[in-house]
């Protein structure tokens, strides 16, 4: 099994999980989650790998981790994630990436990334439940952070928090590439 069967498998398996856990249908996932009916289906049943997008909509919707969703057995209480091991969620030809390191659910979900934008590569994301924060410290380059309608430059070894309730978006308008790490917690669903 490739790692990508593996990881379309997991996803199967997790999201009919929670969503069973949850107590929802498949209406009211895809009414929460702004994914269609049909998208889900195709998730839980195996044939499909949906964007990154729709996994993150998908975990806010069910108030877990996108690492909750991808994790294929539950670990003991460390939890050890190996370089190689990394889940790449986004990749351009160019070289830019985003990569979970590791995540959790205590007190909701909290995720850890590691970010490389090359230069002219961006990334944008659509709005997050209320409560949802993500915390930033660029190690290389300076990355070009746009929240809402308002655009801050965060240089090397500068940090950033920010309620991601708005559409927000990560661009590298530079010309060396941007490296940084970026934690992600959600509020627990209610």
């Amino acid at each position: 099994m490739t790692d990508l069967d593996q990881l379309t498998q997991s996803l199967a398996r997790n999201l009919k999980r929670w969503r069973n856990d949850r107590g929802y249908t498949l209406d009211a996932l895809a009414a929460r989650a702004g994914v269609s009916r049909g998208m889900i289906i195709q998730i839980e049943q195996a044939r499909t790998n949906p964007s990154v997008g729709t996994t993150v909509k998908l975990a806010d919707a069910l108030g877990v981790s996108i690492t909750t969703l991808l994790d294929y057995e539950q670990g003991p209480q460390v939890t050890f994630v190996p370089a190689d091991q990394a889940v790449r969620m986004w990749s351009t030809e160019a070289g830019s990436y985003t990569a979970l390191l590791v995540g959790t659910e205590a007190n909701g979900p909290l995720e850890m990334w590691d970010w490389r934008l090359m230069p002219g590569d961006g990334s944008s994301s659509d709005p997050h439940p209320p409560g949802t924060f993500e915390l930033l410290r660029v190690t290389a380059g300076e990355l070009t952070l746009v929240v809402g309608d308002r655009t801050h430059t965060v240089p090397t070894g500068t940090s950033a928090a920010f309620e991601a309730n708005t559409p927000h978006t990560y661009r590298n308008d530079g010309d060396v590439p941007v490296e940084m790490t970026m934690a992600v917690s959600v509020p627990p669903a209610r």
